[in-house]
């Protein structure tokens, strides 16, 4: 997910309203995202309840697509309870997973005179400015889904555990990063139920943790009344599961599934130098901002998945759709021993 977009619909945009307004709608624009993310993050794990032996391995290459409802595609302005001095019209505007276009100068802002500090040192006449929020970039994204990709590594312990080491080592390119670190813990308790290690029902429990980040420079949009320097947006993610597994185990066919609870936060720093233009009608004024935003996104709730695996000899192939705020498509192929 790249800040770079067009000059004329930038996120660098809503710094023209009033921080405190900035920060209300940059975060909603940018909910669909951290919060899918986060539910996303959190997937696949698993592919069969039943646990590696000892030494045993498998080495998995995976990607979730987290869905995103239609209601996600905009949000209300109104509710946000913005400052006297911003108006809007309309009312509703595209989130970054909206199918939409903005409206154009659908904002307008109105700085009273001298009272802000960085504009000449709170020296200045009222000002006004208009600007336009971002656009949707639903159309974008595969399947219109946040994708989550990983590699991730199993490994069998004593005691019917399971150790999951996944990663994404840093990717992208010299504009937009992305990295991605988690670890978890399968426990296999089939043999609780008494003959029940006996069939090819298998039981366990998970519990695990994912960390990722996300860089964008924001580029200078030359010739909008913005200039940037040094401009980067950060998201740093962290996101946790504890489910309960069981999975009917085959010799080619695998019927898995799972039930728990997932949830996650995440924090988005906007930094840089942003001079921003305004007039009177007559005098154009530069407003001067410092890492202007910093955001914070909670989201959490129950979690269902069911899948199914094919086994052909030590490869698997896989896929599972998982019931959430944001439901979740898996897919996969594994190489896997013992």
């Amino acid at each position: 997910m790249s800040f770079k977009t067009k000059a004329q619909d930038g996120i660098e945009n809503i710094l023209f309203a009033d921080i405190a307004d900035a920060n209300k709608l940059t975060t909603e624009y940018l909910r669909p995202v951290a919060e899918g993310f986060i539910l996303g993050m959190s997937n696949g794990w698993y592919h069969t309840a039943k646990v590696h032996k000892i030494l045993g391995f498998d080495i998995t290459i995976g990607a979730n697509l987290s869905m995103v409802s239609s209601s996600k595609e905009s949000f209300n302005v109104n509710p946000l309870n913005l400052s006297s001095r911003i108006t809007q019209n309309p009312a509703t505007s595209p989130t970054i997973l909206g199918s939409g276009n903005a409206v154009t100068n659908a904002f307008e802002v109105t700085i009273p005179a001298n009272s802000d500090p960085n504009i000449n040192g709170g020296n200045h006449p009222e000002l006004t400015r208009n600007f336009t929020m971002p656009d949707g970039f639903r159309d974008d994204l595969p399947m219109s889904s946040v994708p989550t990709p990983a590699v991730q590594v199993a490994l069998g312990l004593p005691g019917k555990f399971e150790v999951n080491l996944r990663f994404l080592p840093e990717v992208g390119n010299d504009e937009t990063k992305l990295n991605l670190f988690g670890l978890g813990i399968k426990k296999e308790i089939t043999s609780w139920f008494g003959p029940m290690d006996k069939t090819p029902l298998h039981i366990s429990l998970l519990g695990a943790f994912t960390n990722m980040k996300v860089s964008s420079i924001i580029e200078d949009p030359s010739g909008n009344d913005i200039n940037i320097t040094n401009g980067l947006g950060e998201m740093k993610l962290n996101s946790y599961t504890v489910q309960a597994l069981a999975s009917l185990n085959f010799p080619i066919i695998n019927i898995y599934g799972g039930f728990g609870y997932i949830g996650g936060s995440s924090s988005l720093d906007i930094a840089g130098r942003y001079e921003l233009q305004y007039s009177d009608g007559l005098t154009s004024y530069t407003r001067i901002l410092n890492n202007p935003i910093n955001l914070d996104y909670d989201v959490s709730g129950f979690t269902t998945t069911i899948g199914a695996r094919l086994s052909l000899g030590i490869f698997k192939i896989f896929g599972s759709y998982t019931l959430q705020e944001y439901n979740t498509l898996n897919a996969g192929i594994s190489f896997s021993i013992r």
